[in-house]
């Protein structure tokens, strides 16, 4: 009877039944000095520019425009910077080469974490001669960009939370409300970079935001001991329906250094991570599905003694909204490798689609050939285009895509970016966001420094400024 109405309380709070009104409010008394209204909130600290949000793409926009010569704060809600790669668990990094490995298309900061993690013993690679995928010790990692954020002179906010945008009495925006252990105040500065992910700045700034009809479903990841990946895939086919488990994709990694294996292969349909519901269901349905993933082994697994040893502080989120740019980067932009004047970014990772309206994933290459893949199945090939004497060997994405229509001083940076869902899903990958991260990073600067709106500042003055500091412009 107790595990009837566990069950049954399960249902009803994942099925949406819940709302604020059911949740206890806690209300804490404010300090004396802060007041209510915001216009009398303290001013914190005042920058030239602030990066909203801690990822590596946050975290390397914030490193690009502080070397330059800005002075630079970057406000993160989670207690280490990272992102998905550490505060997620996901651990690889995709090729910093084209697909056909005779051509690096990607550098800068992305080549210069890599080979300080190096340092550590904390990369592995997935070819002898590098130019795969890099597998990382994520944990290791959130260290490394604490160092590189102290050592690039950037002020941290840690366990702080962006509350709403401070607009003058013109309208301009000149600051970020912060919530935080000291209290609720404000960080000023002239231009922000909106690193969150879902676009909470430009959000809450009114900018033109969408959403795609089937966004990329989120995931939880995990790590284990004595993890079996032929035997779980077999488990799976044969009794996933048993655990409710939905048939996504399952991949993973060793962690380097450990014998900690890290495991994708949840799934949660229907949700939109933006949303605050949305976001816990997923939270506690990602869980729910590590636990069944346990249960599925301990019954019948034959010697398969996984054991959980890390459960990531947020779930791995692909997709939520999309912020209204000068330019969405089309389907046909990516499949066919369209080049850019304005290009600040390169990518080689295959265009992979993971469906919200059937089981498994589709990989679309450059070559024109396609894979679709399901746990425990055989993969079907077939081809999206006829065959052509050559391929594009890598794609781009231009600077505008991160330029809200309606901004003067702020950019997009991550996956929020303009996109349509097809170029997007291999565009918003880690090695192709921390370039986004770099761009929004020297585009501000070139702004502050030319007093200038961000869409007023000449593409080639950032391209050439990233070429100086490293990256793989082409």
């Amino acid at each position: 009877m107790q595990n009837q109405s566990r069950r049954r309380f399960i249902n009803k709070f994942l099925g949406g039944t819940f709302g604020a009104s059911a949740l206890p409010v806690f209300s804490f008394p404010p300090k004396e000095k802060i007041k209510p209204s915001k216009n009398t909130l303290p001013v914190l600290n005042d920058f030239d520019i602030c990066v909203l949000g801690g990822s590596c793409t946050g975290v390397f926009a914030a490193v690009r425009a502080s070397r330059l010569g800005a002075r630079v704060a970057i406000v993160e809600k989670q207690n280490a910077f990272g992102g998905v790669a550490t505060n997620g668990l996901v651990n690889i990094w995709h090729s910093l080469y084209n697909t056909e490995k005779n051509r690096q298309i990607i550098a800068g900061l992305t080549h210069e974490v890599i080979e300080r993690l190096d340092k550590r013993d904390a990369v592995t690679y997935g070819q002898e001669d590098k130019k795969s995928h890099f597998t990382l010790n994520t944990q290791e990692l959130k260290i490394e960009l604490d160092e590189l954020v102290i050592e690039s002179g950037i002020t941290p906010y840690l366990h702080t939370l962006f509350s709403e945008p401070f607009l003058d009495s013109h309208g301009k925006l000149t600051g970020v409300i912060i919530d935080n252990k000291s209290g609720r105040g404000i960080i000023k500065a002239k231009y922000f970079i909106d690193a969150t992910g879902d676009g909470d700045l430009c959000h809450r700034m009114g900018f033109k935001t969408y959403i795609h009809d089937y966004i990329q479903p989120p995931s939880t990841t995990a790590y284990f001991e004595g993890w079996d990946s032929a035997q779980f895939n077999t488990l799976l086919k044969s009794h996933g329906k048993e655990f409710n488990l939905p048939e996504g994709y399952v991949w993973g990694a060793q962690l380097p250094g450990t014998s900690s294996y890290m495991l994708s292969g949840t799934r949660v349909y229907g949700v939109n991570c933006a949303f605050a519901d949305d976001l816990t269901k997923a939270e506690i349905e990602g869980r729910r599905q590590i636990r069944a993933f346990l249960d599925m082994i301990r019954k019948y697994g034959k010697d398969f003694k996984a054991g959980l040893t890390g459960l990531p502080s947020y779930i791995g989120i692909r997709e939520t909204r999309h912020v209204k740019c000068l330019y969405q980067v089309s389907d046909e932009d990516a499949m066919y490798g369209k080049r850019f004047e304005d290009a600040i970014a390169n990518g080689s990772y295959v265009l992979d689609l993971h469906h919200q309206d059937k089981p498994g994933i589709t990989f679309r290459y450059l070559d024109g050939t396609e894979r679709y893949s399901r746990p425990g199945y055989p993969p079907e090939v077939r081809r999206w285009r006829e065959e052509t004497e050559t391929d594009p060997t890598f794609y781009q994405v231009p600077l505008r895509s991160l330029i809200p229509t309606n901004s003067d001083n702020v950019i997009a940076a991550g996956r929020m970016l303009d996109a349509s869902p097809i170029s997007f899903s291999g565009i918003r990958v880690m090695v192709n966001m921390n370039q986004l991260g770099e761009a929004a990073g020297v585009t501000s600067y070139l702004a502050l420094n030319q007093n200038k709106t961000i869409k007023d500042v000449n593409y080639t003055d950032v391209r050439n400024e990233l070429s100086k500091g490293g990256s793989a412009v082409i």
